[in-house]
């Protein structure tokens, strides 16, 4: 049976700027989507899961975010978390999301951060939202207001 006569493969060039485009679309599959981001591709994501039938298997490698993101999508359409294959690659930083103002910040590499929506001081925690696909930040100075400890990179 040759699977690649059944593949979607949907592809995001890394934000370190590799591009394995080329390579990837000359492995013949069925489908291929070369995207420039992750948002550009979203769409192909929920139309390939929408068309999806029985059988259907979902390998995802990338960042925390790609895998993270593409999860809650699979997840919304009745996909089970336990039947998606997934492995990271790339970089560590996540995805936050600010319990204040429940704005998401991108890409954060550093503890604390600053939330890139309300501006404040947030603690990065390791509880992470499958639904919401993100990390939560909870403000850091919220009892002594100004008391916000050195940013460290922690997610490089």
């Amino acid at each position: 049976m040759d699977l690649k006569t059944d593949t979607h493969l949907i592809y995001v060039k890394a934000a370190n700027g590799t591009d394995m485009g080329e390579e990837l679309a000359g492995l013949g599959v069925a489908r291929f989507y070369h995207g420039p981001s992750l948002s550009a591709a979203m769409s192909r994501v929920r139309k390939a899961l929408g068309d999806a039938h029985m059988g259907l298997q979902i390998y995802l490698a990338g960042t925390e975010t790609l895998i993270g993101v593409t999860q809650s999508e699979a997840m919304k359409v009745g996909f089970p978390y336990n039947g998606i294959h997934s492995e990271h690659r790339g970089s560590l930083a996540r995805r936050v999301q600010c319990v204040h103002c429940k704005g998401i910040t991108e890409n954060v590499t550093t503890d604390p951060m600053v939330c890139s929506h309300c501006g404040l001081h947030l603690f990065v925690r390791d509880h992470y939202s499958r639904r919401l696909a993100a990390f939560q930040g909870v403000n850091i100075d919220a009892e002594d207001p100004g008391l916000v400890p050195e940013m460290v990179e922690k997610f490089p």
